[in-house]
């Protein structure tokens, strides 16, 4: 059976959620059946953010907020015609 990659299961997750703190998605992830350590989590937020689909920012000493990325309409994205 192949394995759910990790970002892949942190970002479906993310989009239901909208918005949620670190604790709160691996606490998500590992109810899922995921392995997922905070050292894995912070890989996966690094990669989904340069990925621009998540901001993260941090709220306190050690908690951080996730947000999704709306992204904008098809409409409203400039054309670009060749």
């Amino acid at each position: 059976m192949m394995r759910y990659p990790l970002r892949y299961a942190a970002y479906e997750w993310l989009k239901e959620e909208k918005s949620a703190t670190d604790d709160q998605l691996l606490e998500a992830l590992n109810k899922n059946g995921n392995k997922c350590s905070p050292d894995d989590l912070n890989k996966v937020l690094m990669q989904l953010e340069i990925l621009g689909l998540i901001t993260v920012r941090w709220v306190g000493k050690d908690k951080r907020r996730i947000e999704v990325v709306e992204k904008a309409p098809e409409e409203q994205q400039p054309q670009q015609r060749g």
